[in-house]
C-alpha cells in the first residue's frame, strides 16, 4: 500500500475547501487530515498533526495566512506551506515568499496545476505559478526587488490590503464587512486608515493608487 501525503488545508470559504478537497482525493497520493477556517486555527492544527503540507489562504478571518506562515515556520522551518489565493500582486507574492512559503498558485489555476504545485512542494522544490512566475521576473528586471523597495504599501496590514482591494472595485462598506465577516464599523476604521497611511482623501484616490499597484485593471 503507498504512502498518502498529509495535507492540511486552511481557507474560510467552506465550498471551495470542498473542491480543493475532492480534486485532491481523486489524486490518489494525498488524504486531506485537516481543515481550518483562520490561520489561527492553521497554526494549531499544523501542530496536532504535523502534515506533510498546508495548502494556505492569505486572506481568513482572526489570523490571516502570511501570519500563519511565519507561525509555523517559527516553530517549524522545515514545514512546506503551498499558498492557494486570488491575490496576484506583486505585494502578496512577496510578503508570502517573505513569510516562508515554498509556493505560491492563484485559486482560478487549472486543477492539474495545483496537483503540481503539490507534488513540487512536497518534493523540496518550490514553485510559482506561470503567471506570477512572468510578473515576478519584469520586475526584478525593471529593479523593483522587494527588499530594495519600500513603499507605502508595505506599511499596511493584510486586513488593510484587503479592504483597499474591494475599496478599489467599488464594492461597499456593507458588501466589505460581509465578505470579511467583520462590522461595518470595523471598515470604516480599515478605510479611515488606509487613507492616513496613504495620503489619499477618496475612493476614486484609492481606486487610481491601487491601479498603479497592479492589484485591479486600470
Amino acid at each position: 500500500m503507498s504512502h498518502k501525503h498529509r495535507i492540511l488545508i486552511a481557507e474560510d470559504h467552506v465550498l471551495f475547501r470542498e473542491g480543493v478537497r475532492s480534486l485532491l482525493g481523486a489524486g490518489g497520493d494525498f488524504e486531506v487530515v485537516g481543515e481550518a477556517g483562520d490561520g489561527a486555527k492553521a497554526v494549531s492544527l499544523f501542530q496536532e498533526l504535523l502534515p506533510d503540507l498546508v495548502l494556505m489562504d492569505l486572506a481568513m478571518p482572526k489570523v490571516d495566512g502570511i501570519r500563519a506562515i511565519k507561525g509555523i515556520k517559527k516553530d517549524f522551518p522545515r514545514a512546506k506551506i503551498l499558498v492557494l489565493t486570488a491575490h496576484s500582486a506583486e505585494e502578496y507574492v512577496y510578503s508570502a515568499l517573505r513569510a516562508g512559503a515554498d509556493g505560491y498558485v492563484l485559486k482560478d489555476a487549472p486543477g492539474k496545476e495545483l496537483l503540481m504545485a503539490v507534488e513540487s512542494v512536497l518534493s523540496g522544490k518550490s514553485f510559482v505559478s506561470p503567471g506570477i512566475s512572468n510578473k515576478l521576473i519584469r520586475g526584478y528586471i525593471q529593479g523593483k526587488k522587494a527588499e530594495a523597495s519600500v513603499t507605502p504599501w508595505h506599511a499596511l496590514t493584510m486586513r488593510e490590503r484587503e479592504v483597499l482591494q474591494m475599496v478599489a472595485e467599488g464594492k461597499k462598506n456593507k458588501e466589505i464587512a460581509e465578505l470579511l465577516f467583520i462590522s461595518v464599523k470595523t471598515v470604516e476604521k480599515h478605510r479611515f486608515n488606509l487613507m492616513r497611511k496613504l495620503g489619499v482623501h477618496s475612493a476614486s484616490e484609492l481606486k487610481d493608487l491601487a491601479a498603479s499597484w497592479g492589484l485591479i485593471s486600470p
